[in-house]
């Protein structure tokens, strides 16, 4: 596509053609005619903590995932940057203040009976904070030994890529999930950067 082309493209539309959206600060402009075919992304965060060979899960409790062990994170809110998405919801979630993170991988989760609709997950490390995991509505933490993660109870991706999490290496990965959360298709790239 050459330069100008996409705004060019776009002005050319008749009006009414257009649906025009703000997303977490992004503009986002849809074609009514190839709605259907275009791709549309949820922006979650997800954050993990870590310290002397452990790692901070929690059992969710209600709405998506729940009976599920995860991370803290979820929707990041209009109007509000990821990395202040991933503080809000790890409060929320744990009681747990967070001081010290970095984002280390970002997922792209699609589901068969969803196709379209990806579900962009930013991952975190968290390093520091304050305050002790705490019982919320949401989540009852616990802390894991690396060596006692029960992945037979959690998303069926992690077992792909949390250890690379937790050797401390950055990733991106997508997965395709079918029936019953099974993975239909995967890709887990280790990266330099994100």
């Amino acid at each position: 596509m050459r330069p100008g082309s996409f705004l060019e493209e776009v002005a050319s539309m008749p009006p009414l053609a257009l649906s025009v959206k703000e997303h977490c600060g992004r503009i986002m402009i849809f074609e009514y005619s190839r709605l259907s075919s275009l791709c549309m992304k949820k922006i979650l965060t997800l954050c993990l903590a870590t310290r002397d060979g452990k790692i901070l899960l929690g059992m969710k409790k209600r709405g998506f995932g729940a009976g599920r062990w995860n991370g803290f994170g979820g929707k990041v809110e209009v109007g509000e940057a990821i990395k202040e998405g991933a503080i809000r919801e790890m409060r929320e979630e744990s009681m747990m203040n967070i001081r010290k993170m970095e984002e280390v991988g970002i997922h792209e989760f699609e589901f068969a009976d969803k196709q379209g609709e990806i579900l962009e997950v930013h991952v975190f490390r968290v390093d520091e904070w304050t305050g002790d995991p705490t019982e919320t509505e949401e989540m009852k933490p616990r802390w894991f030994g690396f060596d006692e993660i029960p992945y037979d109870e959690m998303w069926p991706d992690d077992i792909h890529w949390l250890p690379l999490f937790l050797a401390g290496r950055k990733f991106r990965t997508r997965f395709l999930f079918g029936p019953s959360d099974s993975i239909l298709k995967n890709e887990v790239s280790e990266v330099e950067s994100l």
